[in-house]
């Protein structure tokens, strides 16, 4: 887990401490002021014989099954409260802050799914500028992040992020949540956000650069990444973000310096010393991309790009069967890369394979065309939408 999402459940988790379950008014009890006196002195193991033993004789106390389940999250054991939280709840739906706790256990579970609406129906009956409705938009808006469901998260940590304009780290949950759901302009609008909190914000910069470079704004996001790398040269994938986006505008030998100035800090990343081995391979001198392209697949053999660049050093040394080995490999990895198939069928025209060799330009063409229709069809949606926004709108009737 990255430190800044530990410091955003640590802060979350804080806000959402557990609340006293609610004592109804009854009469004077031993057994039942013996086993809260335990509770409130802390000792956890008694309070719990103390109000099991409560239980006996009042069966279906939903007081005790709270308390009881209360003392099992206190321990961390929050699978084991939430039936006992369950048991209260169906006996006293009104007990105070006992639904808020069966939320809470189910949250630090892990069961973040049965946990949304939990909160959800708490959230129904809060004011909304209420501090109870402030950690619970957070609650939700983290459980739906949690799941990876970044699209329901983001009007929860929006509503989060505006109650609360001092909370860095809350905006940059925002902005990830924003970036996975492909909502680029709210990466944009959040990053402005936490400039205004800290203006050397490297992760901010990163983020702001992906969300460009999906935008097709591909010298916004490098002057993103060049501003990340100037905040903090240090911080994780920084230099390879850097160096990707200028790879993708052919500027191989400053790219080699940003893969490298990554391998400096990560030696072991394998998307790194693929690219740097990439640009040695364009830059001619594949005797230094070679043992940078074997590292990588030696760490991750899934990574396609290493294995055709492999291939095409094979080919062009004469090593056939080693080339068509690699070459395989990448189109088993990526059956729909366009350039796997026009490399393959380089590989079987000069090796006289030619039926194999049309096969593979007959993919590649196949490819091309599909892409191109796609391009064509957006556009022409594009323009339709275009002209229908320039219709007069009908009047009534007609």
């Amino acid at each position: 887990m990255q430190p800044r999402i530990c410091l955003i459940w640590t802060m979350l988790l804080a806000m959402a401490a557990a609340y006293c379950v609610g004592q109804t008014a009854t009469a004077p009890d031993q057994q039942r002021q013996t086993a809260l006196a335990l509770e409130q002195q802390g000792d956890n193991v008694e309070a719990e014989a103390a109000w099991r033993a409560y239980l006996k004789a009042h069966p279906s106390s939903p007081e005790a099954y709270a308390h009881l389940g209360l003392l099992e999250a206190r321990q961390g054991h929050y699978k084991e409260a939430e039936p006992l939280y369950r048991k209260a709840l169906a006996q006293d739906p009104g007990m105070p802050a006992l639904r808020f706790n069966l939320g809470l256990a189910l949250f630090k579970a892990g069961d973040l799914k049965e946990a949304i609406p939990e909160f959800t129906l708490l959230l129904k009956g809060q004011a909304p500028s209420s501090p109870d409705a402030q950690r619970l938009t957070i609650l939700i808006g983290m459980a739906h992040y949690g799941l990876r469901e970044y699209a329901q998260a983001v009007p929860y940590l929006k509503s989060a992020a505006a109650a609360d304009a001092q909370n860095l780290p809350l905006r940059l949950t925002l902005a990830h949540s924003c970036l996975w759901s492909k909502q680029y302009q709210c990466v944009l609008d959040t990053y402005h956000e936490i400039l205004m909190l800290n203006a050397e914000s490297a992760e901010a910069d990163m983020l702001a650069g992906e969300a460009l470079d999906e935008m097709k704004n591909r010298y916004g996001a490098i002057e993103q990444f060049r501003a990340a790398v100037k905040a903090d040269p240090r911080m994780p994938d920084v230099h390879f973000g850097l160096g990707y986006l200028l790879w993708t505008q052919s500027q191989y030998p400053e790219a080699v310096s940003e893969f490298q100035a990554e391998l400096d800090l990560n030696p072991n990343h394998a998307q790194a010393l693929t690219y740097l081995g990439d640009c040695n391979l364009v830059l001619n001198h594949p005797e230094i991309g070679r043992p940078l392209l074997e590292k990588a697949i030696q760490m991750d053999p899934g990574i396609e790009l290493a294995h055709l660049d492999l291939g095409v050093i094979d080919a062009d040394a004469g090593r056939q069967d080693d080339a068509l080995r690699e070459l395989a490999a990448a189109e088993k990895l990526a059956p729909n890369d366009v350039n796997v198939h026009w490399r393959l069928g380089r590989f079987y025209q000069t090796t006289g394979r030619k039926d194999e060799a049309k096969i593979e330009f007959d993919k590649t063409r196949g490819l091309q065309k599909a892409d191109n229709d796609a391009v064509v069809d957006k556009m022409g949606g594009a323009q339709a939408k275009g002209r229908s926004a320039q219709q007069p709108a009908a009047e009534p009737g007609k």
